[in-house]
């Protein structure tokens, strides 16, 4: 039985792909993570400009940088850390956009700004609230800018390389046109042939059928029925056979 918040979306590859959202309790625990770094610097701040004399300029450079730790230190991070602050780094959440992809300055931004709204009337309480009540676990700031934060699960399971082609598969797939097969398409192809010993036979069945489906008419000479994985595995045999 699972009991996490799961959602499926399409990769650009057409592959469906499940994501698991982070819940109210480790978005909290991040936050008070995030929080305590933020408040330390800050006052490590503050007491830099007291040690150097509390004259206008220095006071207001210290606001500025104050500031600037408040509302850029979870943008920053976003932004240039794949979507990880270090408080959601030790709870393995991140932080991406609706579609799956990573999060630019922009949407951080928005996704940071509204962060005021969130925090009222304190802890939190109206960010806790739309994260509860919303179907994707989303706060105020990730609403408007179409964000979501998930837990990044880790593999259980090994990866298997993917085997260098046999001088039978070699011949199998010798007349084969492949050239129609993007590079990106290949390295799907490729990433489900290393992680399908740790999927479910179920799933693994599922992907390895999509993946042939969409592929199968883009390759010139394979036979009529073949079978999705072996297939799959005859693609990257071809691929690997032009590049040499």
């Amino acid at each position: 039985m699972r009991y996490e918040d799961v959602i499926s979306i399409d990769t650009p590859e057409g592959v469906p792909l499940e994501l698991t959202l982070a819940g109210v309790g480790s978005r909290f625990l991040a936050a008070i993570v995030d929080s305590a770094i933020q408040f330390a610097t800050i006052l490590l701040i503050v007491v830099i400009v007291s040690a150097l004399g509390a004259s206008g300029t220095v006071t207001a450079g210290g606001v500025v940088l104050s500031f600037l730790v408040f509302f850029g230190y979870d943008i920053l991070f976003e932004v240039k850390s794949s979507g990880r602050t270090p408080g959601k780094r030790l709870t393995g959440l991140r932080v991406v956009r609706r579609g799956g992809g990573p999060v630019g300055f922009r949407t951080s931004a928005v996704r940071n700004l509204l962060r005021l709204v969130d925090l009222l009337p304190g802890m939190y309480f109206v960010g806790i609230i739309s994260v509860l009540a919303t179907k994707q676990n989303q706060r105020l700031g990730d609403l408007a800018a179409g964000t979501l934060v998930l837990r990044e699960i880790k593999a259980t399971v090994p990866i298997a390389p993917v085997a260098v082609a046999t001088p039978e598969l070699q011949d199998e797939v010798a007349t084969w046109d492949v050239s129609g097969v993007t590079a990106d398409e290949l390295a799907t192809v490729r990433r489900f042939l290393e992680r399908r010993p740790g999927l479910a036979p179920a799933a693994r069945t599922q992907l390895a059928e999509e993946l042939t489906r969409r592929l199968y008419p883009k390759v010139v000479g394979p036979p009529p029925e073949v079978a999705a994985e072996h297939f799959l595995e005859q693609l990257v045999a071809a691929k690997a056979g032009r590049s040499l």
